[in-house]
């Protein structure tokens, strides 16, 4: 009975110290959950800014090759509008 009794008291007459101990467990706990999510959320905004990348890339490369000359005549030849061979007038002037 004595041992019993003896563990009481350690109990209660550290009994701050063991909710302080509690305390820091639950903010350990929290702060890896927290980590947790923002590296989830990293790699969700990294797997995005590399598909727009993509996205990006690929407008730029299919803007580029409809500006060309010979795809803009292409394009305008059913319009019935024809690009001239020559190249842009230079105007000189002194």
């Amino acid at each position: 009975m004595n041992i019993s009794h003896h563990s009481t008291e350690w109990v209660f007459g550290n009994f701050s110290y063991l909710l302080f101990l509690g305390f820091l467990a639950l903010v350990y706990i929290a702060n890896a959950h927290y980590a947790e999510k923002n590296v989830r959320e990293i790699q969700r905004l990294q797997k995005e800014i590399k598909e727009l990348k993509w996205q990006y890339t690929s407008i730029k490369s299919e803007t580029m090759f409809k500006s060309m000359q010979s795809q803009i005549e292409t394009n305008l030849e059913p319009a019935g509008i024809h690009l001239s061979g020559r190249g842009p007038k230079v105007i000189k002037f002194d």
